[in-house]
């Protein structure tokens, strides 16, 4: 059976600590690129109201949104274990998640944390070789998250990775590490 949609090689992770950079985010992703829609402590009506927004943003710029967690909101498909009938991303930090990823029909690993990362401190990054061993061979696309730019996907793409998704990398002026680009466009 044919996709609804392509699996983006670009993608953001949304949460509560964008505040309103979330737009500009949202505008900064290339066309037909992907959305993580979090916001899992947001109140349901806010969350209901924020997602109905972004998919309207997100239908103008092409965009594919998948949703964590319940939603009565049609997007093109959804996060995690919540059943769906449009595309189904899964999270992934061990070679165990990946299987069972797979066995649910999952049609892309968000493998993590590739790199150290804002949104989970105090977490150890496995780094791009062990993302690779916990992804490979599944036949399903694998997405770096952690920490992660264009500058470093393209390091590591080789590897085996078709994609990278981010929340910081998409936000406008914020402190990056030495070694990162400041564009997260190419």
């Amino acid at each position: 059976m044919a996709r609804r949609n392509p699996i983006p090689a670009r993608w953001l992770m949304t949460d509560e600590r964008m505040g309103d950079a979330l737009w500009p985010a949202l505008r900064r992703l290339p066309l037909g690129s992907g959305v993580v829609f979090r916001h899992y402590a947001t109140s349901a009506r806010e969350r209901r109201a924020l997602l109905r927004r972004i998919m309207r943003l997100a239908q103008a710029r092409k965009l594919v949104v998948v949703v964590a967690g319940a939603s009565t909101i049609a997007a093109d498909g959804v996060h995690g274990r919540a059943r769906t009938r449009g595309i189904r991303t899964w999270p992934a930090h061990s070679r165990v998640e990946a299987l069972a990823g797979t066995r649910a029909g999952a049609d892309a690993l968000f493998v993590s944390p590739i790199h150290v990362t804002r949104s989970h401190q105090g977490t150890a990054s496995i780094g791009p070789a062990q993302a690779v061993r916990i992804g490979r061979g599944l036949g399903i696309p694998v997405i770096a998250l952690g920490g992660m730019t264009e500058s470093r996907w393209r390091r590591i793409q080789r590897f085996g990775f078709d994609g990278w998704a981010a929340i910081d990398a998409w936000m406008p002026k914020i402190r990056r590490h030495p070694d990162e680009s400041q564009d997260p466009v190419p």
